[in-house]
């Protein structure tokens, strides 16, 4: 049974109301993250042996660079749209902001009921792009990459678990659930290779490593 989590501290009147919520919530379909689904691990590991191996520059980064969050229709920008994709019942108001629904977060085996305590996770993250070869890209491919919704590169989990990740690769941070690491590797490859990211020493291994049992 999925685990249901609410970050609010309740009256007594809403308390009671909150378990009312949390036993429908129970009772409610389980949401499961849409990413893309990701190349064979056969074929990630393939387009592995193929990335440059290079130290990463740690300098320079700028979250202001990768123009994020951008309008993909109508109201609605890429966070939102990944807030559809990904969650279960999810209900929109006129300015596409999610008011209800449920988030299953793939990372921790998490189920959340408010937006708010969900983050669009870049799986290769920005400033790990940035060190890899981003840094040289024009303003429009950085835009593109942290708004790609076609390659398995957002998704939504939970927001503190997101944060712990930061810039991190695969050689110091992984999901807890074991049970998508295989997943995980296989598309932090498929965008790296996409995308002609190089790799570090240590995240290549650690990708070597994870993918033999992929």
């Amino acid at each position: 049974m999925p685990r249901f989590y609410a970050r609010r501290r309740l009256s007594v009147a809403a308390a009671a109301t909150a378990l009312i919520s949390s036993v429908a919530l129970f009772n409610a379909p389980t949401a499961s993250a849409a990413l893309p689904t990701p190349v064979s691990g056969a074929t990630a590991r393939s387009y592995l042996a193929t990335l440059t191996v290079a130290t990463e520059d740690r300098t320079g980064y700028n979250r202001d660079l990768f123009p994020h969050w951008i309008t993909q229709s109508g109201t609605c920008n890429t966070r939102e749209v990944v807030l559809k994709r990904d969650g279960t019942n999810v209900v929109q108001d006129s300015s596409c902001a999610a008011t209800s629904g449920s988030w299953y977060s793939p990372y921790d085996g998490a189920t959340w009921s408010a937006a708010s305590d969900v983050d669009i996770d870049h799986l290769v993250p920005l400033a790990e792009a940035w060190d890899s070869g981003a840094d040289s890209w024009t303003t429009s491919r950085r835009q593109s990459f942290a708004n790609d919704l076609t390659r398995p590169q957002l998704i939504a989990v939970t927001d503190n678990v997101n944060q712990a990740k930061g810039d991190q690769d695969p050689a110091t941070w992984m999901p807890s659930r074991t049970a998508y690491r295989c997943t995980y590797v296989r598309a932090w490859v498929q965008v790296k290779y996409y995308y002609d990211l190089s790799v570090d020493p240590a995240e290549k291994s650690a990708l070597q490593n994870y993918l033999a049992s992929c």
